[in-house]
């Protein structure tokens, strides 16, 4: 009995020193594999990474690593900046390399007919005339502002005097879908224009937070009762919306 014990517990520590050496045999080769090779830092994702996030948001799900240059993927990301304006064309699972290669403009991405809900977000889709949608340029993968107009009643020696005032409601709003856009006839030469007239209505369906949604929708309510105007600016990565304010007939000359 004793002596089957002492064998057990010689076995014991005999795999226990055994893994010792393993493991060190294999942290020993993994450094001598690197001895002399050049290293280049890239970023590993640690978190997936969805498809059309935008390389904004990139940093939150990723890791700095160094890598043998042998090993680095090609087009392999080693600064995050230059993902700023693109998103992710596919999902991106946790143990690979960034790459340039998988990531693709806004533009690019709505032209495959999809373009990803952020996470959180909604869809609400609401009709204006195409003067207002920036002449029907708007399309899905676009991000557009919102000016909203609204007509108080004040208070004063007259009833119903009116004081509009306008001003920014939102910046860089997700176009999901656009549907209502003019086409070019069928016998029309590749690449041929149709312009918008200002009576044309077109559909646009974008994301927004639950809150945010809720008050797109009093301009859209309020847009039915001529209570509200609303205009759509175009916007890209370099607008600057600084500088905006109220504007009322106080301010607007």
């Amino acid at each position: 009995m004793k002596t089957r014990i002492i064998g057990a517990i010689l076995a014991l520590i005999l795999a226990v020193v055994g893994a010792f050496f393993l493991v060190s045999y294999v942290r020993g080769a993994d450094a001598r594999a690197q001895q002399g090779a050049v290293l280049t830092k890239v970023f590993v994702v640690e978190t997936e990474i969805p498809r059309g996030t935008p390389g904004e948001s990139i940093e939150e799900f990723v890791i700095s690593d160094t890598v043998p240059q042998r090993n680095v993927v090609p087009d392999a990301v080693t600064d995050l900046t230059k993902l700023e304006g693109l998103v992710a064309s596919a999902a991106l699972l946790p143990g690979d390399q960034l790459s340039t290669a998988r990531f693709v403009s806004p533009e690019d991405l709505a032209a495959t007919g999809e373009v990803p809900v952020p996470e959180g977000m909604q869809l609400l889709s609401f009709t204006l005339p195409a003067d207002r949608v920036v002449g029907g340029q708007v399309k899905a993968g676009d991000h557009i502002g919102l000016i909203g107009t609204v007509d108080p009643d004040e208070t004063g020696d007259q009833e119903d005097v009116i004081n509009p005032v306008s001003q920014f409601a939102f910046h860089g709003v997700l176009v999901t879908r656009v549907q209502g856009l003019a086409k070019p006839p069928a016998d029309a030469e590749d690449g041929a224009q149709v312009d918008q007239q200002s009576g044309s209505n077109i559909m646009l369906t974008i994301a927004l937070s639950a809150k945010d949604a809720v008050r797109w929708v009093w301009f859209t309510e309020g847009e039915a009762a001529s209570y509200a105007q609303m205009w759509l600016t175009l916007e890209n990565d370099k607008t600057d919306n600084s500088g905006a304010v109220a504007v009322t007939g106080e301010n607007a000359w």
